[in-house]
């Protein structure tokens, strides 16, 4: 079965001089899960609590809240060290068949609150195939486009908006400016359940996260951090993150119950519209005012801009991954994890991943900024061919697994994996 691991910070080549984790600290985030998660019952009608790793994707050393297998006690916590077929990301992995919460020691810095959040995050995705949610992650090609992300960002300052109005005439003006910016959206373009299904997956995990944290002003923490996703590279892989918490706290605001009933099939904003119904909401929106409200003729100067930058990003990419000598990789049972905030949509041809951890029965592949494709079909994946002799290229390197080895691809010049034919 094919795991996803979403990174909240860029992955780094693996640096043997990197420090020990500092266990205490480990041990004090670990005792922090432990009095948030029960809370889960308010919200999902199940705890969150669970197995938990603190994991350092460098050294792979691990601080868990229970024993496991290599980990040895530590006082009130447990430790050891990751195999390296388990990618380490903030997410929920199996590992020698249980199910882990994994949280990157790296990403628990800041205040409690974020750390709360972040924890919660990733004990809901533990959680969610019980729940009934899938953990499902489509690519969303069309969020890399002028119109794509101009729309989004629009929606999120919609959003954001109704989320910290006082005035309550304004807070619904801005509901219906947010739902109709996201239903022009998903009319012009193609991919609208994507879209669905990274938000029941991602952004539900993400209100989790952000419901449970205790913040006192949670709904102008959402905001700011919709102001401050505008500012990222890709939105295909992340968008949801900013969604998913505004509509389910918009939805605790006028339908308190609406989790008790929640599908996976379902849509947020279609669940927030019947709630407020269009008596409400003020019936139909002129899109060409709303954007005026929100600024929308700056955000489509700059997204104009930036489709350049894109354009000439894709030219490089392609040149590097898809026209010239290759090392592709094919997958059987693949593991992977990665900063949903570097994804580069390539339509036609798959996804560039410029930093990953990729795992297959081949070995693993570390990818820090030389860019992978995986193809649109997840049959595989690509990276800048090596010099002849080696296994590591520009920004990339490949442990291979024992009784594996390369041999040539398909075109001159390219190379794959196969698994070498046993001795006499």
């Amino acid at each position: 079965m094919r795991r996803f691991a979403f990174l909240a910070a860029a992955l780094a080549m693996a640096s043997p001089a990197h420090a020990e984790i500092d266990r205490a600290a480990a041990a004090r985030s670990l005792a922090e899960a432990a009095d948030l998660c029960g809370g889960g019952k308010a919200l999902w009608k199940v705890s969150l609590c669970g197995p938990m790793l603190i994991a350092d994707p460098q050294t792979r050393q691990v601080v868990a809240n229970r024993a496991g297998p290599g980990l040895t006690r530590d006082g009130e916590v447990f430790a050891g060290t990751l195999p390296a077929d388990i990618p380490i990301a903030n997410t929920a992995v199996d590992w020698n068949g249980t199910r882990w919460i994994m949280v990157m020691d790296g990403a628990l810095g800041g205040d409690a609150f974020d750390r709360a959040a972040l924890m919660m995050h990733e004990s809901w995705h533990r959680a969610q195939v019980r729940l009934g949610f899938p953990m499902l992650s489509p690519d969303i090609p069309y969020l890399a486009t002028t119109m794509g992300r101009s729309m989004v960002r629009l929606e999120w300052r919609a959003l954001a908006t109704a989320l910290t109005a006082e005035d309550e005439t304004l807070r619904l003006r801005a509901i219906a400016d947010a739902l109709a910016f996201r239903q022009f959206r998903r009319w012009t373009e193609t991919g609208a359940e994507s879209e669905r299904q990274l938000e029941m997956n991602e952004g539900l995990a993400e209100y989790t996260g952000q419901r449970m944290s205790g913040r006192p002003d949670v709904e102008a923490h959402v905001a700011a951090i919709l102001a401050r996703m505008e500012k990222g590279d890709s939105f295909s892989r992340s968008f949801a993150y900013g969604t998913g918490p505004a509509y389910g706290l918009l939805l605790d605001r006028y339908a308190p119950h609406w989790r008790d009933r929640l599908k996976a099939s379902d849509d947020l904003g279609v669940l927030l519209e019947r709630a407020l119904g269009a008596k409400r909401l003020g019936g139909h929106v002129d899109i060409t005012a709303a954007e005026t409200r929100y600024g929308g003729e700056a955000i489509f100067d700059e997204e104009h801009t930036l489709q350049v930058t894109r354009e000439q990003a894709q030219a490089t990419w392609k040149a590097a991954l898809v026209d010239g000598p290759v090392l592709r990789l094919p997958f059987s049972k693949m593991n992977f994890s990665f900063d949903p905030n570097q994804v580069f949509p390539m339509p036609g041809l798959g996804t560039v991943y410029p930093s990953a951890r990729i795992s297959d029965a081949w070995g693993v592949l570390d990818v820090g900024g030389g860019g992978a494709l995986i193809d649109s079909g997840f049959g595989g994946v690509s990276v800048a061919a090596p010099q002849a002799g080696t296994t590591s290229g520009r920004g990339w390197r490949l442990e291979l697994a024992p009784g594996w080895r390369m041999v040539a691809g398909a075109r001159p010049g390219d190379m794959t994996v196969e698994k070498a034919a046993p001795g006499p």
